[in-house]
């Protein structure tokens, strides 16, 4: 359906894509990975027509329409939210617009071309247009009484819902996404995933959501060495064949037999925990192919994320009591917010808004007043706090290694070759090492915060939103760090498999107090007794 031919695009003296031949075929959905910079947006622009290759060219069958998850949210500020979702289909938009303007300055002349774009239309099924646009932002939270809101009105999380629809709108052939669930809750980004492991036609998506990338993809798409390898199956298949590959290279005198017997194994263990049957029927089919040499082992480099503790707790954590919070244009974030933590909890800790769950952890970490209440740490406890909005932490004009010395302890601590290691594990080795803290990307801030918090030695760690910015790498080496932590932990985050994967406690902050349960996030989400107690708590009062 879309196939790329000899691609190649190349920046300068830089060459992000080498003769790249691949295609993309209906029902299946692909997930682009790739490290930060190795070309996956680009590819995506390049997909829809947006950027040009160096040379090379993108095929999309005759007859067939793409569909774009636009990435400016401000595009569609002078029109309608309805409206805004019917321009997903632009040729069927094309006529209605046509038909519009000549009803608006009609003459007998010009109606025997309504007639004929009317036939058009209806032939495209667009009389329904509104009702399923209608229908199609409800299903994502879009209430009916914002439909006709014009678009620079609405609220900037609620526009990314709305392009979401405009991109699934009259059911693409090809559909291009990049980053979908940016912005989405977990209620929105649940009906995505089941909306697109049901969806007939070619996806093609990049994505940092390990869950959604699983949940969705029946092919990854790897972009490495200049080139994109499609493998069957979805990311946690690619990670782990990947991981194996290497470890076969690493024993280089392995026996081919036993490598073989080893990925047998390994495949027939994947394919069990297959969930949905077009994945499986996909995958089974490329699996019952795959030879050792087929896999390859990845060049992508993951950041050694250790939490080590100075000292272990005693039992005594945090006690919260009674406490509020009201942000500055007067909304009740949080009330009556009553926590004891025990030794050890990982809790995930939540709201269905933001600022409530970014305002707990400046008020426990002495950056806010409460409004209300108060809070005790427990006297053997040391914290290390990773916050939403670091930028603070990086004002200053001095290199990393003088930036991370800031927080030694020791004579040793602050040698360099001490602090180089740190940065050395988070993958800012040689003259990296020397970069100036004010010229930093999003995601190297958020790796130079860990080295901090390592430094630190803990044994209790805060984390707020602590994947946005990371590349996929980071954030599974990030994730199984905090598996493997003895320490205590609060984190907010909206990776689910982060959250599923390190919470034993989830803790929901509303405007009517807080929920607190020992569970997993996929059994708190899914409880139906805590869906009605949620719906209460966040009740506007009359």
């Amino acid at each position: 359906m879309l196939s790329v031919s000899n691609l190649s695009v190349q920046f300068g003296k830089r060459v992000l894509f080498d003769e790249v031949n691949v295609a993309f075929t209906q029902g299946n959905c692909y997930g682009i990975i790739g490290a930060n910079g190795a070309g996956k947006s680009t590819f995506l622009r390049i997909m829809s027509g947006q950027v040009d290759p160096t040379s090379g060219h993108v095929h999309l069958e005759p007859g067939k329409r793409m569909s774009i998850l636009e990435q400016d949210h401000n595009a569609y500020d002078e029109s309608t939210v309805l409206e805004t979702v019917v321009m997903g289909n632009k040729p069927l938009f094309k006529i209605k617009t046509e038909i519009d303007a000549l009803y608006a300055d009609y003459t007998d002349e010009n109606a025997d071309k309504i007639g004929e774009l009317q036939v058009e239309f209806e032939e495209m099924n667009g009389w329904n247009a509104d009702s399923d646009a209608a229908a199609l932002l409800s299903n994502l939270g879009i209430t009916e009484s914002l439909h006709y809101t014009v678009m620079s009105e609405v609220d900037s999380k609620l526009k990314v819902r709305v392009l979401l629809a405009q991109a699934l709108f009259g059911n693409p052939d090809v559909l291009i996404m990049d980053e979908p669930t940016n912005d989405l809750d977990y209620e929105t980004i649940s009906w995505l995933e089941h909306f697109l492991a049901d969806y007939e036609n070619t996806v093609i998506v990049v994505s940092h959501d390990r869950h959604f990338l699983d949940s969705v993809c029946t092919h990854i798409g790897d972009i490495d060495f200049g080139k994109i390898n499609l493998f069957s199956g979805n990311y946690t298949f690619w990670y782990e064949s990947s991981q194996l590959a290497a470890r076969q290279r690493a024993q280089q005198n392995k026996k081919a037999e036993d490598k073989a017997k080893e990925l047998q194994e390994f495949i027939m263990r994947f394919s069990a925990n297959v969930a949905k049957s077009k994945q499986a029927t996909s995958r089974k089919k490329m699996l019952s192919k795959l030879k050792v040499e087929d896999i390859k082992p990845s060049s992508r480099r993951y950041p050694a994320i250790i939490f080590d503790r100075e000292r272990e707790a005693g039992d005594q954590i945090l006690n919260v009591d009674g406490l509020s919070a009201v942000s500055e244009d007067g909304d009740l974030l949080f009330e009556k917010v009553d926590i004891n933590l025990a030794k050890g909890d990982k809790v995930a800790v939540i709201s269905k808004d933001s600022r409530a769950t970014s305002a707990f952890y400046e008020i426990i970490n002495g950056n806010r007043k409460a409004d209300k209440g108060d809070f005790q740490w427990g006297i053997t406890t040391s914290q290390s706090y990773l916050p939403a909005d670091n930028s603070r932490f990086f004002n200053q004009h001095i290199n990393l290694v003088d930036w991370l010395r800031q927080w030694a302890k020791t004579e040793e601590e602050r040698e360099e070759v001490y602090i180089r290691g740190f940065l050395g594990k988070m993958l800012f080795s040689g003259e990296e090492a020397l970069k100036q803290c004010t010229v930093l990307s999003g995601g190297e801030k958020v790796r130079c915060m860990l080295s901090r918090m390592m430094m630190l030695r803990a044994n209790v760690l805060m984390l707020d939103e602590p994947t946005n910015h990371l590349d996929l790498e980071s954030i599974t080496a990030f994730n199984n760090s905090l598996k493997n932590f003895k320490g205590t932990v609060l984190f907010t985050t909206h990776d689910h498999e982060f959250a599923q994967t390190v919470a034993d406690r989830i803790i929901e902050l509303t405007p009517k107090g807080n929920i607190d349960r020992h569970l997993t996030f996929d059994e708190y989400m899914s409880e139906k007794t805590i869906k009605e107690l949620r719906k209460k708590m966040y009740a506007v009062s009359v």
